[in-house]
């Protein structure tokens, strides 16, 4: 998500660095900067997309990463404006802070360990419901004391839900483990998995918690941070539900210097091996000889040539955008009819003081009218005046331990909540910053909502305030290149995981898809999708991967 003022960087910006502190990475793209062959191209800067280059680079591999916006790293890039810094992605990551986790062991080898993380508070996450205040409290033995205390008659309950989602992170390995795979013998895989796991790998979030509770209440809690896959608990695939519940249960981390030092430890690493990471470089096509993947063409007629090619933009945008007409045909027999995942709205707001002058903390907001999660997002699909289904608040400058030395005396908030396309519909089509004073207008009232919001929890900020800014699903479409300004990719139900064509090999050779869409959305799901595509890629030589993520950690 990106804020609709960004301001466009000069001509020689990406060159050198002014003075000041740029959070912006990647090498801008001119004819004759890039080499006229790689060994791979990857289309897309997002997390999948660095990783499986990184991945390629360090099997010897001379990767050329294409990016459209004008920073690298996708999800993982920082906005600025007015002096203020947010992050648009990575609001926090779980694990990356136990460095035996895998996805830490991920992190330090396509960054060479350049990446650092900072523990947040041990409450890392608070669902309020209505008037009631429920935390999530770091370490498994903490969040089952803290449910207990507010639902002791449901102790045995809580217990068997937080094994379970252990057991499933368990099995989860092995349940994606297809996608490592050639297709074809993924596709069995696929098909068999029904049979190899329990059948809660395949059923609603609600269906599974109503067999340990009929609380209503517990149960609204427990799927208090269902915004992190974008779908209430009778819609949502209980597997994706359990991976997001597990992958916090030992706490949350945020990248020292902020989130776009990701991108900016990830890029040196391509770049050793005698790759590079373009920004302002649109891809206008695949470029496909004989059934075969062969290169691109940039949206300003230039051509790169590489032995292999693959997308880190989705599964649609790579179907619908990329490919030639003529061969869009080999995808009909594998057409997904997964629907895609909820737009979103997101204020980014900036205010004078530090953290502890304004008494603010890292524990992030989640924010319900109630516990009726699903009945919440049917009224607000009813009526975009209806009460915000969910609100999600973050904290960025206080998760950064480098913040006040970069920021002295000013403090930043992320207020988000769901959207939709069609909220914004008189203004399709439309170029980003210049949609006109109506929807300048929309988009201030839906401001003064969100900050209202804010104030109720935050009283202390109202006088404070000294800049905020809306993104809308427009923006999140005009910058991250989807189709209607989805932020997780395809949907996560149950449908999702029981499909058999999600995969990163493609029905065009040389062809292939990396990122959220191969395994699951979040930084973590799209990191796993970017290991995945670079084993596919190397084929037999994908056994390096795997030698590099189990080396000793540092």
């Amino acid at each position: 998500m990106t804020a609709e003022t960004q301001e466009i960087p000069s001509q020689d910006a990406g060159a050198k660095r002014s003075a000041k502190r740029s959070v912006r990475t990647g090498k801008r793209y001119r004819t004759g900067r890039a080499a006229k062959h790689y060994d791979a191209i990857v289309i897309g800067s997002g997390i999948g997309g660095l990783c499986t280059a990184a991945l390629l680079a360090k099997a010897g591999k001379k990767v050329c990463v294409l990016e459209q916006h004008y920073t690298a790293g996708g999800y993982t890039h920082s906005y600025e404006n007015a002096g203020y810094e947010w992050d648009v992605g990575v609001h926090y990551i779980g694990e990356v802070h136990k460095r035996w986790s895998i996805l830490r062991r991920i992190f330090d080898v396509i960054s060479d360990g350049q990446i650092k993380w900072a523990a947040m508070n041990k409450c890392y996450d608070r669902i309020i419901l209505g008037d009631e205040t429920f935390n999530f409290v770091a370490g498994k033995d903490n969040f089952i004391a803290g449910l207990v205390q507010h639902f002791p008659e449901e102790e045995t309950a809580i217990r068997d839900y937080v094994a379970l989602l252990q057991a499933v992170s368990s099995k989860v390995p092995l349940f994606f483990a297809g996608q490592a795979l050639p297709f074809g013998i993924a596709k069995l895989y696929s098909k068999l998995r029904p049979r190899l796991f329990p059948a809660y790998f395949f059923q609603t979030t609600r269906a599974v918690l109503e067999t340990f509770t009929k609380n209503e209440k517990l149960i609204g809690v427990l799927t208090g941070q269902w915004g992190d896959y974008g779908l209430p608990p009778s819609e949502s695939s209980f597997l994706m539900h359990a991976m997001v519940a597990k992958h916090y249960l030992a706490g949350a981390a945020y990248p020292v210097g902020g989130s776009w030092a990701i991108a900016e430890g990830i890029i040196p690493v391509i770049q050793a091996a005698g790759g590079e990471v373009f920004t302002y470089a649109g891809v206008e096509q695949v470029l496909v000889t004989a059934g075969r993947a062969v290169g691109v063409r940039l949206n300003n007629g230039d051509e790169i040539l590489a032995d292999q090619v693959v997308s880190n933009t989705g599964y649609w945008p790579t179907v619908n955008k990329l490919l030639p007409e003529a061969v869009k045909a080999k995808f009909a027999a594998d057409k997904m009819t997964i629907p895609l995942s909820s737009a979103h709205l997101c204020l980014y707001a900036g205010f004078k003081g530090d953290a502890k002058t304004l008494g603010l903390d890292s524990t992030n907001l989640w924010i319900y009218p109630n516990a009726d999660h699903d009945s919440n997002v049917k009224k607000a699909k009813a009526s975009n005046n209806n009460e915000f289904p969910l609100i999600y608040i973050s904290f960025p400058s206080t998760k950064d331990p480098k913040w006040d030395e970069n920021y002295p005396n000013k403090s930043t908030v992320e207020i988000v909540t769901t959207g939709s396309l069609e909220q914004f519909m008189a203004w399709t089509g439309t170029q980003w910053s210049k949609r006109g004073d109506n929807y300048e207008a929309m988009k201030q009232e839906i401001s003064e909502r969100l900050l209202e919001i804010l104030y109720k929890h935050r009283p202390q900020l109202r006088d404070a305030l000294d800049f905020s800014e809306l993104s809308t699903p427009l923006s999140t479409q005009w910058f991250q290149w989807n189709e209607v300004g989805e932020i997780y990719g395809l949907d996560h139900t149950p449908a999702r995981f029981k499909q058999t064509k999600l995969h990163p090999q493609t029905p065009i050779k040389n062809l292939f898809l990396t990122g959220s869409d191969v395994v699951t959305a979040g930084v973590g799901g799209a990191l796993m999708g970017g290991v995945m595509a670079a084993t596919r890629m190397l084929g037999w030589r994908g056994y390096k991967i795997g030698r590099l993520l189990n080396a000793r950690p540092r």
